[in-house]
C-alpha cells in the first residue's frame, strides 16, 4: 500500500522533487544517552555521505580490526542522504586505531569517546531532518497554511514506502513464506515487519478517512507522546479532547500479533473491518509468535520550519521521533517525486 494514498487534509498543495543530491536529504540522530567516558565499547559519531549504514559499519569493523558483529548502531540510515549517527566498537583491553585513518571523502568522525556498554537499536529520541525540496510547484501561501496545519496537529504516522520493497515485492514474499515458502532468517525479519506495517497503514488510511486519525474514537487507546506508554481502552474520547489538542496523547493503531485486541466498541470494530481481507497476514504474524502492539496514529513534526530558496527551492527543518518517516510527512503535502529512486 502507497502512503500516497494517506492524504489527511485534503489535496495536495505541491509537487516537487527530493534527493537530487544527497545535501538535499540531512538526517541526525538525537541521542538518548550521553557517553560515559570509560568502558570496553567506544562509541564513534560520524557524519556521512551518499552511504548506507550497513557499508560504514562494515568500513569501521575493518578500520578497527573486529568482525562486523562488534560494531553496532542505534538506527539504520538511507544511502541517498548526508546523515549524521552513532556507532559503538567493541575492543575490550585495547586502544582504539587513530581515528582519522578511518576518515575518506564520504565520512569524517565528529566524536569519539569510550563507553560502557553497546549501542542498542533503538537508543535514540528520534532524528533531527533538514530536507531541499526542488522544482516546487505550487502556490506559496497555500503551501505554508499547510504547513502551519502540520505544525498544529501532526500528520498521520504511516510506514513509508522503503518499508515495502520495490513496487511492494515485500508484501507478495511476506504472503509467500506465510503460505510455506522457506526463507532466511533476516529475511524473515524483513518480511514480518512489512506484514505488520501494511496492516497498520490499513487501518490508518481507514481512519485518515473518516477524520478521526487524530482524535479517539470510544474505546481508543492512547499513547502519550514521547513514550511508548498505552493506557486505555478510553469509553470516552471527548474527556481527552484537550490532551489531544495539544498533542500530549495520540489515537494507536494495531501492531498485528497473537492476542486480544487491546481496543473495543467502536475503534476495535473499524480496527476489524479494516482488515477483514487481510487473514493470511494476521494469521501468519500470529504464527510467528509476534504479540499485539501498539504504535501511534499520529505524529508531531516538532521545531517544524521552512525558508524559501530562489529557484523554487523550500528547505524544510523538523524533528521526529523514532520510527517515524520524513517522508511521511512530505506525503501531507503533495507527490514529491524521489530522484534517487530506482
Amino acid at each position: 500500500m502507497s502512503v500516497v494514498a494517506i492524504a489527511p487534509f485534503g489535496p495536495p498543495v505541491l509537487q516537487a522533487r527530493m534527493r537530487v543530491a544527497p545535501e538535499d536529504f540531512f538526517v541526525e540522530e538525537l541521542p538518548a544517552f550521553e557517553a560515559s567516558g570509560s568502558g570496553e565499547h567506544l562509541l564513534l559519531t560520524v557524519e556521512k555521505r551518499g552511504m548506507n549504514t550497513a557499508f560504514a559499519a562494515s568500513m569501521i569493523a575493518r578500520w578497527a580490526g573486529v568482525p562486523e558483529s562488534a560494531v553496532s548502531f542505534a538506527g539504520m540510515k538511507d544511502r541517498h542522504a548526508v546523515t549524521r549517527q552513532r556507532f559503538s566498537v567493541h575492543l575490550p583491553g585495547r586502544d582504539a586505531p587513530d581515528v582519522a585513518a578511518l576518515a575518506s571523502d564520504d565520512l569524517r568522525v565528529l566524536d569519539a569517546t569510550r563507553h560502557a556498554r553497546k549501542l542498542q537499536r533503538g537508543a535514540l529520541r528520534g532524528n533531527r531532518f533538514a530536507l531541499a525540496l526542488r522544482e516546487v510547484v505550487g502556490e506559496r501561501d497555500t503551501i505554508e497554511t499547510r504547513l502551519r496545519l502540520i505544525r498544529e496537529r501532526g500528520f498521520p504516522n504511516a510506514f513509508g514506502e522503503q518499508r515495502f520493497g520495490r513496487e511492494g515485492g515485500n508484501l507478495d514474499a511476506a504472503r509467500a513464506m506465510f503460505a510455506g515458502r522457506r526463507m532466511r532468517r533476516e529475511q524473515r525479519s524483513i518480511l514480518l515487519s512489512a506484514a505488520r506495517s501494511e496492516l497498520f497503514n490499513r487501518v490508518l488510511a481507514v481512519r485518515v478517512r473518516d477524520g478521526n486519525w487524530d482524535a479517539g474514537l470510544p474505546g481508543e487507546v492512547w499513547m502519550l507522546d514521547g513514550s511508548h506508554s498505552v493506557f486505555g481502552p478510553e469509553p470516552e474520547p471527548s474527556a481527552l479532547a484537550e490532551r489531544a489538542a495539544r498533542l500530549d496523547i495520540h489515537p494507536t493503531g494495531p501492531l498485528w500479533g497473537r492476542g486480544e485486541l487491546r481496543t473495543q466498541v467502536a475503534c476495535r470494530d473499524l480496527e476489524i473491518a479494516a482488515l477483514a481481507d487481510f487473514t493470511d497476514m494476521r494469521t501468519g504474524l500470529e504464527q510467528a509468535d509476534l504479540r499485539q502492539e501498539r504504535r501511534a496514529l499520529r505524529v508531531p513534526a516538532r521545531d517544524l520550519t521552512w525558508q524559501w530558496h530562489a529557484n523554487g527551492v523550500l528547505e524544510l527543518a523538523f524533528d521526529l521521533p523514532a520510527g517515524s518517516y520524513a517522508t511521511s510527512l512530505l506525503h501531507a503535502l503533495g507527490p514529491v517525486a524521489d530522484a534517487a529512486a530506482p
